[in-house]
């Protein structure tokens, strides 16, 4: 990816649900130090029976930031599609995503989260 936009795997080492979360809150603050806006995350999505619990703890902690404005959109990987509102913005706004291997594969391994 380029500068504006990272990808970070969370689910690396298969850490806990808390682990994961504190990651989380490490590696969305390095991405705003670096200037990006968009950041990617691989979080897994509960074949191995731990991605699932990451998945839910992950997008429950980045709904409760996006509540806070702490976040910008928030984009579950099963909604990546051009046939999804907030994903045609993000699209818009940033088009180097266009080339994003999960785009318009409902992944959802993956999620997409806009800083602030």
């Amino acid at each position: 990816m380029n500068g504006r936009v990272a990808e970070v795997t969370i689910k690396e080492g298969m850490p806990t649900a808390d682990e994961a979360q504190r990651r989380l809150t490490v590696e969305l603050d390095v991405a705003r130090r670096q200037g990006v806006r968009i950041l990617k995350l691989i979080h897994g999505y509960g074949s191995s029976g731990v991605g699932g619990k990451l998945r839910r703890a992950l997008r429950r902690a980045l709904a409760e930031r996006q509540a806070e404005l702490r976040l910008g959109r928030v984009l579950p990987g099963e909604a990546w599609s051009i046939f999804d509102e907030t994903a045609r913005g993000l699209l818009d706004d940033y088009p180097e995503l266009r080339r994003d291997t999960d785009l318009e594969r409902g992944n959802a391994g993956v999620t997409l989260v806009e800083l602030r």
